[in-house]
């Protein structure tokens, strides 16, 4: 954060001056009216010296969105989009930028203001006096690292805004007001009133900030989501006691998003949320591997029971190194990072279509299982090469294929 700027208005105005010539946006501002303003997160941003890959500028204006929007995208030649036509807001695309147009909904600027989701989201650059606007003392709050609503009623007017609370947390490490956090705690039901595809969206947001964990572990503890069996079934995990240090930092960014999704959704509610069908079977398959190891040790599982585990986790092992025991995780995770280990990453030395060539077999059951059988004898070093593996596919069609009277 640069504290610095939060005590210096001055500051803040040089800052959003120079970024706004720096994304071309001083090329709109002669087609807005007097009383025109910048809010949200662009400056919430730019104030905390947080750079972002996209762009997102919200501008308010008197009256006329939809006509002032239109003039706009006319005149410099870009894509206009009318998001709500009732309550006239608009997008301009300008370079891979969204602006967001939208008319004052209160007859006062600070009317306006206090109808914003958060007060870190409340604070206003006047365009045509070039000064900044902060009736609800988010500069302080950001200086403060703290998430603070004005009225519970905004939330309400919007419930995702219930969890776009904890993507804060993730994104920018804020604490919540304990005000607010109750007020979370007795409305969380009503984030079902949200369509489906916004809450996904927002989860994602919130799995891959920086500091994920810290939301997620917030997330758990006030139970958003109101799965009862997240304290009595086994898959779900104290995210506390967690070793993440065990993955390294590509492993962290890759893995660990859909780890933290499988922490808070059974898989009831990805598939209710519309989650995609890839994170859904991922989430499947983990559940079924944890559960048979409570049933058997993993030392106890045969050469089929562990080849098939290795052929479901292969892509994201990673994944399931907590359901492991301490002792046994370092040494999966560096046998899987060896791309060349063919147990943990299952291979074959022969392809459908050379085993249908040399052996005269048909697509088919049985020609799944012997690539199966292939695969799983040079896992376990019983094969060295091209010629070993015909050999062993003939004597095994011989024992395996059906037999005609």
């Amino acid at each position: 954060m640069k504290r610095s700027i939060l005590t210096n208005h001055t500051l803040i105005i040089d800052e959003l001056e120079t970024s706004i010539k720096f994304h071309n946006l001083d090329l709109i501002l002669g087609f807005l009216p007097k009383g025109s303003y910048l809010v949200g997160g662009y400056i919430r941003d730019i104030i905390l010296g947080r750079e972002t890959e996209k762009v997102d500028v919200d501008i308010v204006v008197p009256l006329n969105a939809i006509e002032i929007g239109k003039k706009i995208a006319d005149n410099i030649g870009s894509k206009f989009i009318i998001l709500d036509k009732k309550r006239e807001v608009v997008r301009i695309i300008l370079n891979h930028i969204d602006i967001d147009i939208a008319n004052q909904v209160s007859s006062t600027l600070e009317g306006d203001l206090c109808s914003r989701d958060f007060s870190i989201n409340s604070i206003a650059f006047l365009f045509d006096k070039k000064c900044l606007f902060d009736p609800l003392n988010g500069l302080k709050d950001l200086e403060i690292s703290l998430l603070r609503t004005h009225s519970e009623k905004n939330l309400l007017n919007d419930p995702l805004r219930i969890l776009r609370c904890f993507r804060f947390v993730s994104e920018l490490n804020f604490k919540i007001d304990l005000r607010l956090v109750d007020f979370i705690k007795n409305n969380k039901g009503k984030l079902y009133l949200v369509a489906k595809e916004r809450i996904n969206y927002e989860i994602q947001k919130i799995v891959h900030g920086e500091n994920a964990l810290a939301a997620l572990i917030l997330v758990k503890k006030l139970n958003i989501f109101g799965n009862d069996n997240l304290s009595e079934d086994s898959f779900f995990l104290d995210l506390e006691k967690m070793n993440y240090e065990e993955l390294n930092q590509k492993e962290k960014e890759k893995f660990l998003p859909s780890f933290f999704i499988a922490q808070i959704l059974d898989v009831a509610s990805l598939e209710k949320l519309r989650f995609s069908k890839a994170e859904i079977e991922k989430t499947k398959l983990l559940r079924k591997w944890h559960f048979l190891l409570e049933k058997k040790n993993i030392a106890q599982l045969t050469e089929s029971d562990r080849f098939a585990l290795h052929k479901d986790l292969e892509m994201f092992l990673p994944l399931f190194i907590f359901y492991l025991p301490q002792n046994l995780r370092l040494d999966w995770l560096h046998r899987w990072r060896d791309s060349d280990d063919k147990l943990f990453h299952p291979s074959n030395l022969l392809n459908g279509n050379v085993i249908k060539k040399n052996l005269k077999i048909k697509d088919g059951p049985l020609l799944g299982e012997l690539l199966n059988y292939l695969s799983k004898e040079l896992a376990y070093k019983r094969l060295n090469n091209f010629d070993e593996a015909i050999y062993k596919a003939k004597l095994w069609i011989e024992q395996n294929a059906p037999k005609c009277d």
